[in-house]
């Protein structure tokens, strides 16, 4: 299954991989700015790959990050309604617990990482 397939929260903020809520990309961003933010992503994480040094590494890493907040999966959340950023708890153990539960099996392990 691609990413695509992951179990996704009914309300689109998240989806779920390795048993933990993820934090999606902000709907609301234009696509060529989305698009942009992913290339910076995916060369950040290619930069923390080929890292030979610790700096370099730090600075790599620091670069996932930002790229990273600039698409709204890290840093202030992106809905307007108030709600908590759950990102990293299980979704069995958040307010997401009772859709987690009508999830059939395969689709819960498979967010499970089975």
């Amino acid at each position: 299954m691609s990413r695509k397939n992951y179990p996704e929260t009914p309300d689109g903020r998240y989806f779920v991989s390795k048993g933990r809520l993820w934090r999606k990309t902000d709907p609301s961003l234009p696509d060529s700015e989305r698009r942009a933010g992913i290339k910076a992503l995916m060369q950040a994480r290619r930069a923390v790959q080929t890292a030979q040094t610790p700096e370099a590494e730090r600075s790599a890493r620091d670069a996932v990050d930002a790229a990273k907040r600039r698409l709204g999966e890290r840093g202030p959340v992106w809905w307007k309604d108030g709600g908590p950023d759950e990102g990293g708890r299980h979704p069995g153990n958040s307010s997401y617990a009772a859709w987690w539960a009508t999830l059939d099996k395969t689709r819960r392990e498979y967010g499970e990482g089975g």
